[in-house]
């Protein structure tokens, strides 16, 4: 899943209006990315029916591949827009289109949306995360392109991550169309307010009304998702600080006996002397999140929090961090852990190596399954261009 680090004076994506061109100079257009590559050794125990696990993997991540646009017209305001590929998966996306066929190197358009940003604050409309994800707060990602927050790579067996998120983010909306409004920045203080009316769509759609089809797919759809985030960015006595909170509801779409889902989530960061200690809570109530989000029907709660430490100095870098994941139904549960540490060193323009070491489990109580242990230790390349 993507890192976006949020919450600075000035949210950093970029776009154009669709139409003639009102810059008094033509928009520039720039095509960047970051491609993360690790080789692995990996020690897998109490795997499903006793299945082995590769003890070794090369993994390659390309999440995002960004076309961009921008220019600033004559009356001061910024246009844009941004339009931002994906290569292969997240990694909890749907197993049986990844995993069973080992093919997972497929080309998709995974962000599209315009945007307007000016004195009044910024205006973004299209496919994209909404407020509640690009102002949160969580713990330091230290090694290079990964991080155990919504982990790039995360050595775990497919069939133990079904159901965990691994994520403090809000990701009931996720990438899906929707309009979104950040204020000004205000002695420290930005509001983000994003309004998704389906989940369905993702960039461009058909015309219509957008009926749902037929089929049990039309009633376990989630509409008109409205978030609310605040996050402040300021410094106290030499410690930068970083603060966020958001709160996020959805509607079923049909009748189907699902309960209306909602997420709430709060994080924090603390800057001093290359030290940063970072922190998020999430929870949320009726809500599925695998390959897509559903409501659920059995009551299902989930609860995630992770703590970090990370150091740099020069172009050093290295931390440790913990994430606990804990979903559960009624007179059952399942509990995923993650400890990482590890670090990178910068090379310059862009290139950064590093070693990844992750320790994860996972115990279900009550849930059918067995329990799930895995050691890893990485040497990974990342390269932003």
């Amino acid at each position: 899943m993507k890192k976006i680090l949020l919450g600075t004076t000035a949210l950093v994506s970029a776009g154009l209006i669709a139409g003639p061109a009102l810059a008094s100079d033509p928009l520039t257009v720039t095509v960047g990315g970051t491609v993360t590559a690790g080789f692995y050794v990996i020690d897998g125990d109490n795997t499903a029916g006793g299945a082995p696990v590769n003890d070794t993997a090369v993994k390659l991540v390309a999440r995002n591949i960004d076309i961009n646009a921008e220019g600033t017209l004559d009356n001061g305001m910024v246009a844009g827009v941004l339009a931002t590929m994906s290569i292969g998966d997240d990694w909890n996306t749907s197993y049986a289109t990844t995993t069973v066929t080992g093919n997972n190197n497929e080309v998709r358009m995974r962000e599209l949306f315009a945007y307007l940003e000016g004195g009044f604050g910024r205006f973004e409309i299209g496919g994209t995360d909404g407020a509640a994800f690009k102002m949160h707060y969580t713990s330091p990602w230290f090694v290079p392109g990964n991080g155990v927050d919504s982990p790039n790579i995360l050595n775990v067996p497919s069939a133990a991550t079904i159901g965990h998120r691994h994520s403090t983010f809000s990701l009931m909306a996720a990438d899906a169309n929707k309009v979104t409004y950040f204020t000004p920045r205000f002695a420290g203080f930005q509001l983000g307010l994003s309004y998704t009316p389906d989940v369905s769509y993702n960039g461009p759609n058909p015309n219509g009304l957008g009926a749902p089809t037929a089929g049990a797919a039309a009633g376990i759809r989630i509409d008109d998702v409205v978030e609310v985030a605040l996050n402040y960015a300021g410094s106290f006595g030499g410690v930068d600080v970083g603060a966020s909170a958001f709160y996020v509801s959805g509607e079923t779409a049909l009748n189907v006996g699902a309960s209306d889902p909602q997420e709430i989530g709060f994080g924090l960061n603390l800057g001093m002397s290359g030290f940063t200690l970072g922190g998020a809570w999430y929870e949320s109530e009726d809500l599925g999140v695998t390959s897509v989000p559903v409501p659920s029907v059995a009551g299902l709660e989930e609860e995630v929090w992770t703590v970090g430490l990370s150091y740099a100095t020069g172009p050093w870098t290295v931390g440790i961090a913990y994430l606990e994941d804990e979903f559960s139904i009624p007179g059952a549960s399942t509990k995923m852990t993650t400890w990482q540490t590890g670090g990178g060193y910068n090379l310059g323009s862009g290139v950064d190596i590093g070693l990844d070491l992750q320790m994860s489990k996972v115990e279900n109580t009550g849930i059918g399954g067995a329990d799930y242990d895995s050691l890893s230790g990485g040497l990974v390349l990342s390269v932003s261009f």
